[in-house]
């Protein structure tokens, strides 16, 4: 146990973007992976090192998507990334050029700022971690200062995929590529949208009254399956009520979708304190005692998350939705939360400090506060464990990672707490009990509707019937020796885990990039299609023609995360249910 006079901290920071490489660059494709490294992965590696540099520890619990590491470790990323860098310095250059010719003083400093920052960025990007993100992350794990998490192969949504070998398939790809980039095994594992299923007799939500359900595993225990230890879970699933929602503050629209859903109330669990840690009760015997929840505690995450009633919506920040045409810049302040558009206010970097440093002194004592109480309730020490998306820092709110760098640091020097990583959390605070966790999920609503609504449904309809088929592929061709047939349907198992990553439904909710998410499905549904007809001509003993070759080749290389994905993966379980 930890000789800290209250407890344990940690912070749980998830990384994810969808596959866009070689899937367009603006508005949306590869900028959006570049934008992410630029504001947020350089600029936290930077913040880390920093910190380690002078002696600190920030023992920070970082996820770290297999999809998105296949993209930072792609050789074709390091080219985007550098012109992206160079454009937007450019563009600083022009943008400042144009500020003192029109004498507007107000944004010529902050011009000046960018031009700097871009050149920073880079400086680190190519020099201090030799163009290797994946690299530099891993050597602050080695050295025990963080602890890498893994996640599902694209993020797909777990409980709603169709049948158990898909959840199975997305689960173990994960592993699998974790430990090809990390080198050892994960312990930590985030349910993509901190969506959880347990175990019970499910059909397909298009399924008629007369289907019969047929029995699913709960997620923990194919987690056990693939030796993770611990997950992370919304409050609500843990000990009752309605969820924060988390996206609903960036994304308005999500506040429209089945608004009844916001009522509902995951009823009081008796076990369930956010201050514990819990094994996930299992109706699998081998399975029980093997995989905990650690969860989310709501009153620290609602100060980060809430741009209404949280930091981020400090009104001297830089604001994120005001850019500057030509380059797509920010020059403006958030002013206020009712300020629109032409009322912000010019950007004063030189207010910054002193703002942050004051918010992170708040949030370390309500940190020790909310462990004070539990002490005093349970007679015991807890931890508390504060879960964000790590783009909220740096590219929703460009000073995040300063404020995250601030906290971490004020964080280590304080004696009432300890700084942990998940793992540490486990070992320090082991379950004593089982909690039996409800379906649900951190998205607005608490529940799957996000993800499942009307402007979706066709999207499962389409995935339920290309899973259903991998299966059976999987099953009729497990022992085949013909090469390329297994080449193709490898390529079959990449074109599936990219049809379902949930961001495209994610995207089609909250329109942020509808069109985009719609057409990157159907390429992919077409994609998949035309490599079954490519896997039945072979197996029948036909032979491909120089068109088709062609075809598969092209594919093969726009679609090329997981080089040592087998379409085995679906292969993997019994008692499956087909969704129709």
């Amino acid at each position: 146990m930890p000789k800290s006079t209250f407890g344990s901290f940690t912070f749980v920071l998830h990384s994810h973007l969808p596959y866009v490489l070689s899937h367009g660059k603006w508005p949306h494709g590869t900028e959006w992976l570049c934008e992410a490294a630029a504001e947020t992965y350089i600029p936290l590696l930077d913040a880390l090192n920093r910190l380690v540099e002078k002696g600190i520890s920030p023992k920070l619990t970082l996820g770290l998507t297999p999809v998105l590491c296949e993209m930072l470790a792609d050789p074709g990323f390091i080219a985007e990334l550098q012109n992206y860098l160079a454009t937007k310095e450019e563009e600083a250059r022009q943008n400042t050029l144009h500020f003192k010719e029109c004498g507007e003083e107000e944004y010529i400093q902050t011009g000046q700022f960018w031009i700097e920052w871009h050149q920073q960025i880079a400086r680190s990007f190519n020099d201090r971690y030799n163009k290797d993100l994946i690299g530099a992350f891993r050597k602050l794990q080695d050295a025990g200062h963080i602890e890498i998490i893994t996640s599902a192969a694209t993020h797909g949504y777990l409980p709603l995929l169709g049948n158990d070998d898909c959840v199975q398939a997305q689960i173990a790809v994960g592993v699998q590529t974790y430990k090809r980039h990390f080198g050892v095994a994960p312990h930590g594992f985030w349910l993509p949208e901190c969506a959880y299923r347990p175990a019970y007799d499910w059909r397909s939500p298009f399924a008629d009254s007369d289907t019969p359900a047929a029995p699913r595993r709960g997620l923990e225990e194919i987690l056990a399956e693939n030796d993770i230890n611990y997950f992370i879970v919304d409050t609500h699933l843990f000990s009752g009520g309605s969820t924060l929602g988390v996206y609903a503050e960036r994304f308005p629209v999500l506040k429209q979708i089945y608004d009844h859903s916001r009522d509902q109330e995951t009823p009081k669990n008796p076990h369930g304190t956010t201050h514990r840690t819990y094994w996930v009760d299992t109706q699998n015997a081998d399975a029980a005692g093997k995989v905990a929840a650690l969860a989310r505690h709501e009153r620290t995450s609602m100060q980060v998350w809430s741009a209404d009633h949280g930091y981020p919506g400090n009104g001297a920040y830089l604001d994120f939705h005001k850019k500057h045409f030509p380059g797509g810049l920010r020059y403006w302040r958030v002013t206020s939360q009712q300020a629109d558009l032409g009322e912000k206010q010019p950007y004063q970097r030189a207010a910054i400090d002193g703002i942050i440093e004051a918010q992170a002194t708040h949030f370390v004592d309500l940190i020790c506060e909310g462990l004070q109480e539990y002490q005093k309730q349970s007679g015991e020490k807890g931890f508390i464990c504060c879960p964000y998306d790590t783009e909220l820092f740096g590219h929703w709110w460009f000073e995040g990672v300063q404020w995250l760098e601030t906290v971490l640091e004020k964080l280590a020097a304080d004696p009432r707490l300890t700084l942990s990583t998940g793992s540490e959390i486990l070992q320090d605070y082991p379950p004593k009990a089982a909690i039996t966790l409800p379906e649900g999920s951190w998205g607005e609503g608490g529940f799957h509707h996000v993800w499942l609504n009307e402007n979706t449904e066709w999207t499962w309809k389409e995935i339920y019937k290309r899973e259903s088929q991998m299966t059976q592929f999987a099953q009729k061709y497990f022992h085949t020796d013909n090469e390329l047939l297994r080449k193709i349907l490898d390529q079959c198992a990449r074109e599936l885990l990219l049809m379902e990553s949930s961001d495209w439904q994610f995207l089609i909710s909250t329109i942020a990039a509808k069109d985009y998410a719609e057409l990157r499905i159907a390429n992919h549904i077409e994609s998949f299609d035309r490599l079954i007809a490519l896997a039945e001509k072979i197996a029948d003993g036909e032979i491909l023609s120089d068109g088709e070759q062609k075809y598969f080749q092209e594919l093969h290389e726009q679609d090329r995360p997981f080089p040592d994905v087998s379409f085995e993966c679906w292969n993997k379980l019994r008692n499956k249910v087909v969704a129709v």
